[in-house]
């Protein structure tokens, strides 16, 4: 089984979200979106299709908890429920909570040193 197929998306925490995207579009160049990250499309003749997102977040956001950590790693995955499946049957702390959605599906699990890895199974066209 594939697991892993791409880095989808660095997340991270900020005190000004606004600011530091600002610095990064004006100082290295990140075509910065209305709303706050950057998406870099990729993909040849050689390789499929696809995009990595990066993005700050308030400071206080929820999107990494239960980890303390200030960053989430998002990963492209082929087969998100199978991937989980074998997490589980591995004993990795796989999170319950599973989302949908037209950006396609996503799934979490803990590493051991308590970061929250967000796994995503993109939709069919991406």
């Amino acid at each position: 089984m594939k697991r892993v197929t791409g880095i989808g998306g660095i997340f991270f925490k900020s005190s000004d979200p606004k600011r530091l995207s600002a610095w990064y579009r004006d100082h290295l160049g990140l075509d910065v979106s209305d709303w706050g990250g950057a998406i870099f499309q990729w993909g040849g003749p050689e390789s499929s299709p696809g995009m990595t997102i990066w993005s700050p977040f308030a400071h206080d956001t929820n999107k990494m908890a239960p980890s303390a950590a200030s960053f989430m790693i998002n990963f492209r995955v082929a087969d998100l429920d199978a991937l989980l499946a074998a997490l589980r049957t591995e004993n990795c702390n796989v999170l319950d909570t599973t989302e949908s959605s037209d950006f396609g599906k996503f799934g979490w699990v803990i590493d051991p040193d308590g970061n929250k890895i967000e796994l995503w199974e993109p939709p069919a066209d991406q």
